[in-house]
């Protein structure tokens, strides 16, 4: 009995080498199909009508973002000027009314 475990064991183990053999095989043609095709990628001309269209909508996208904050800095400019001249003239009605005697 123990002899019969052993050798199935062992038929286990010739079995499980075999099986990562196979693999690693498969595993290197892989990596060697993956290195051709990126080499073909890397190769491969650049399609500039692509790049150009892919220009186009980034600054397009950069334009309208850079309008959107230009606007929202000029509406804060906006009330911040009209928030100053409200405090100017209620500095210039509280000095007058300091100066003046009258509240």
């Amino acid at each position: 009995m123990p002899e019969e475990i052993s050798s199935s064991v062992e038929a286990i183990e010739v079995e499980a080498e075999k099986i990562l053999a196979d693999a690693r095989t498969r595993a290197n043609e892989i990596l060697l199909e993956a290195r051709e095709e990126a080499r073909k990628i890397i190769a491969a001309p650049l399609d500039m009508d692509e790049v150009k269209t892919f220009s186009d909508k980034f600054m397009s996208r950069a334009r309208a973002e850079a309008d959107k904050k230009i606007e929202d800095s000029e509406k804060q400019a906006a009330e911040i000027t009209a928030n100053a001249d409200k405090k100017i003239e209620e500095t210039t009605k509280l000095v007058t009314d300091i100066v003046t005697g009258g509240s």
